[in-house]
């Protein structure tokens, strides 16, 4: 964080001081992290004491105490730290963060959406800028109203770019957190069908994402997937320069000669205004080719060469957990653990990855539920089942009742007379019992659902299972 005192906080928040006089207030310096989780404090710590469904953050601020904080952010006298006390949190929130932004009018700030591939790309692009200065990222999925004044909140006096991502579940959340942290790149990765069950369509998913794009200033940048026409038509919305990325003729920034190796690592021809170049990413699975264009085009825009890019590409390694992470046991079982979050397009893009590694065992889908996707998902269901059995899948293992359409698509799918072999089990217990039971060395297991069904840790388990004597 870029220090400032406790007396600052309270001018700028509007807020009454609690604990402490406003001459102390002036002597407390905020120079640590700012932590909505009182476990995360450090020494020089702000612990922002929010209200949440399971928990009173203002009964946690002895803790935040104890790990190094220094004061807090409360909307109620607590003792335990001297306080900033307001009436909205999240305002004061917001405005602390809009400050630490407007202090460093030189800060490069990147905005990502898309329905899927957010995480993976901003981890691209953070590897990648941090060649060319200090760049903060966001810590795993901090893409809300608390994560992105959160990653804000961690820039420091020689930050060069920020890169945040901006989640929405609904119209209007981008545009607000635009308002944080507003950006003069942004990325549209794609508009696909995450959360279509809270926004009613995949065109009003169109019209959030498209906040992003609709508002970058004049002489910002917009890239946009070429490829999705949902995303390439964002461009009517901007007034920024708009770079189109694709594997398809229209794009500016184009890749070509797709290849991927024995591991479902891509290698692809960039081919773009500025250059020329063969890239060689270490991340698996096709898709990223189109994240790593996003990243070539945000690179260039603010100012790197083509070379310096591709190097930071070939280097860069999965960050953040439970995104295509894959693992290698001692007995040849490879686990490939992307369960952090599926929709049926991030579903697809794990299947087809895994489908392209090579392996002379057999291919496991352990697949549970996509939450919020509506009316259509029992139909959406299917088609991921259907997918893994068309892509030659030996086995789909079906983890919970919401995901038992999986399995109706799996045992309908076409693999020129031979499907796999297909289960339903009631939860992650029952399905790591037939997985210790049944792995064999050589065989890929891929573990793909939604967060809240639990199959990360599930994936996480089975790395640490010892082979089966």
């Amino acid at each position: 964080m870029i220090p400032m005192s406790l007396g600052a906080v309270a001018d700028l928040t509007g807020g009454r001081l609690h604990g402490c006089s406003p001459q102390e207030a002036a002597t407390i310096l905020l120079d640590g992290p700012v932590v909505t989780d009182s476990r995360e404090a450090a020494p020089g710590s702000l612990y922002i004491a929010r209200v949440g469904e399971q928990a009173d953050g203002h009964d946690f601020v002895p803790a935040a105490a104890k790990g190094g904080a220094v004061a807090a952010l409360t909307t109620r006298e607590v003792d335990g730290l001297p306080a900033v006390v307001v009436e909205d949190e999240q305002a004061a929130f917001v405005a602390l963060a809009r400050h630490l932004v407007d202090s460093r009018p030189d800060l490069g700030v990147i905005g990502i959406t898309g329905s899927s591939g957010k995480t993976s790309t901003k981890d691209l692009l953070g590897a990648v800028l941090q060649a060319d200065g200090e760049t903060i990222a966001p810590l795993g999925s901090y893409n809300s109203e608390v994560g992105v004044p959160l990653t804000v909140c961690r820039v420091t006096p020689t930050t060069a770019h920020l890169v945040v991502e901006l989640g929405a579940r609904g119209i209007g959340h981008i545009d607000y957190l635009t308002r944080i942290a507003p950006p003069r790149i942004g990325i549209v990765l794609n508009v696909g069908q995450a959360h279509v069950g809270e926004f009613g369509s995949v065109e009003a998913i169109a019209r959030a994402k498209s906040e992003l794009p609709a508002a970058l200033p004049e002489d910002g940048v917009a890239v946009l997937n070429a490829d999705d026409p949902l995303v390439a038509a964002m461009a009517r919305r901007t007034s920024a320069q708009v770079v189109l990325v694709g594997e398809g003729e229209a794009a500016h920034v184009r890749a070509t000669q797709i290849t991927l190796d024995e591991a479902g690592r891509p290698s692809f021809t960039v081919t773009a205004p500025f250059g020329t170049a063969r890239v060689t990413l270490a991340l698996v699975g096709r898709h990223h080719v189109g994240n790593a264009l996003a990243v070539i085009a945000a690179a260039h825009a603010v100012g790197m060469e083509l070379g310096t890019v591709v190097a930071a590409l070939a280097a860069a390694r999965p960050v953040s957990r439970w995104r295509m992470e894959v693992s290698t046991r001692e007995d040849g079982v490879v686990v490939v653990n992307d369960a952090y979050n599926a929709n049926p397009d991030s579903m697809s893009a794990a299947l087809r990855s895994v489908a392209a590694m090579g392996t002379s065992g057999r291919r496991w889908a352990v697949l549970g539920e996509m939450l919020e996707l509506g009316d259509d998902s029992a139909v959406l269901h299917a088609q991921v089942g259907a997918e893994a059995a068309e892509l030659g899948f030996d086995e789909v293992l079906v983890v919970g009742h919401g995901a038992q359409p999986i399995a109706e698509g799996a045992r309908g799918g076409d693999r020129s007379g031979a499907g796999p072999r297909v289960r339903v089990v009631a939860d992650a217990q029952a399905a790591e019992e037939v997985l210790y039971a049944e792995l064999d060395a050589q065989d890929v297991a891929l573990f793909k659902s939604s967060r809240d069904a639990g199959l990360r840790w599930l994936g996480d388990r089975i790395v640490q299972k010892e082979a089966r004597t």
